[in-house]
């Protein structure tokens, strides 16, 4: 049988789209060049991770791009989030980051792409579109590196200690680096102070760390985290 023509890419079916950066300049220009595709409809944008899974939660859009470091929820906790809801929402992460160890978390937890920022104008139509089709969409300067860069052996090890901290406790490390306190937390959380406290204490058992600014220097050397405040609390 032939292969069925994909009507998103000629115009007869609209791809629902949300758009996820804390950065309004580059969440509009993003927009703007969604605008112009004919076939393609922005249904929200937003600049926090917790919302935007909220958001697709509702809304349910053929695919989300979202920025790699936001507040709240970074953009592979809010992946994690989206398949593990089971929505059909594709996801391709925007990021600056080009590490492949990275990459690999955005893969592993079920996004379709992964865009470098500095080739949005060039690359998005055709990420939008593989991620449409089933693909992984890679830059081509990612996919270079993942291909040809072997990792450091003790490099792998560590970030595969990492991984062992649990998505509450992602959660957690990615609020109290933006700078909220335990009661903040558990507000946001919706669990108690003393849930909270544990869930720290473990994160900073697991990363070996016995203070709060080695906390969050760890987590930022091993990219556990992507934003966070100038004033810890």
């Amino acid at each position: 049988m032939a292969n069925q023509p994909d009507l998103r890419w000629i115009g007869l079916i609209m791809i629902t789209i949300i758009v996820a950066d804390d950065h309004n300049l580059v969440r509009q220009g993003i927009c703007a060049l969604l605008e112009k595709q004919e076939n393609v409809e922005v249904v929200a944008q937003v600049s926090d991770g917790r919302e935007a899974v909220e958001l697709i939660k509702t809304h349910q859009p053929d695919l989300a791009l979202i920025d790699i470091s936001m507040p709240q929820l970074d953009g592979i906790q809010a992946t994690q989030q989206i398949v593990l809801a089971d929505l059909p929402t594709k996801v391709i992460i925007l990021s600056m980051h080009s590490k492949p160890n990275i990459v690999r978390q955005v893969l592993r937890e079920g996004a379709q792409g992964y865009l470098l920022k500095k080739s949005v104008s060039e690359e998005l139509k055709l990420a939008i579109r593989s991620a449409m089709d089933g693909h992984i969409y890679l830059s081509p300067e990612i996919a270079t590196k993942m291909l040809g860069d072997l990792q450091d052996l003790d490099e792998a090890l560590e970030n595969e200690s990492a991984n062992t901290l649990t998505a509450r406790e992602h959660e957690v490390l990615q609020l109290v680096a933006e700078g909220n306190t335990n009661k903040e937390i558990a507000e946001v959380l919706v669990i108690s102070e003393r849930t909270v406290e544990k869930h720290r204490a473990n994160v900073m058992k697991k990363l070996n760390v016995s203070d709060l600014p080695s906390l969050i220097n760890e987590a930022m050397r091993r990219d556990l985290i992507f934003f966070r405040t100038t004033q810890l609390k």
